[in-house]
């Protein structure tokens, strides 16, 4: 029997998150200088260089802070099905953002699911905040960039909710 090195499972875990960051980054790729270039913007949102740096740090710190949960938690068992659950369930929000925002052209709900993606990332945070305090730090950057996308999301819906 072939045993997996210890460091597959820190890089899969930390990598997973970038997978559909990489995903995403497609369609919004594509809908920046069709669609979003059109939209009215608050002064105070980043510029577009920024994204996707801060996202992949994100997704890298949260990924190995889900490696942390797991390996401290002995793997999936019955003990991780809770803090990795949330995180998994926070993942698929976070990715599923994309699409509904750039994709679909929907801000309205683009900020609900960002709303349930902060819930789920904060949630997430206190369940691993027992486990392992370093994995629930990893995640407090993630949370404060989530607030600020929040409110950009918002701004944006409010200032552009006729526009298509």
């Amino acid at each position: 029997m072939e045993v997996v090195p210890a460091w597959v499972p820190a890089v899969g875990f930390t990598l997973l998150p970038h997978a559909g960051g990489f995903l995403g980054s497609k369609i919004t790729k594509r809908e920046i200088p069709t669609w979003y270039e059109t939209l009215q913007k608050p002064s105070w949102r980043p510029p577009n260089w920024v994204f996707a740096p801060v996202w992949g740090t994100l997704y890298t710190s949260m990924g190995y802070g889900s490696y942390l949960v797991w390996k401290e938690l002995g793997g999936f068992n019955e003990k991780s099905v809770l803090p990795l659950g949330l995180y998994a369930g926070n993942l698929a929000l976070n990715w599923a953002w994309t699409p509904v925002f750039f994709g679909a052209h929907k801000m309205g709900w683009g900020l609900v699911t960002l709303l349930l993606t902060t819930g789920t990332a904060a949630a997430t945070t206190a369940s691993w905040y027992n486990i392992n305090k370093t994995a629930a730090f990893l995640m407090v950057p993630y949370l404060a960039w989530l607030s600020l996308a929040s409110a950009l999301n918002y701004r944006i819906w409010k200032d552009n909710g006729n526009k298509k």
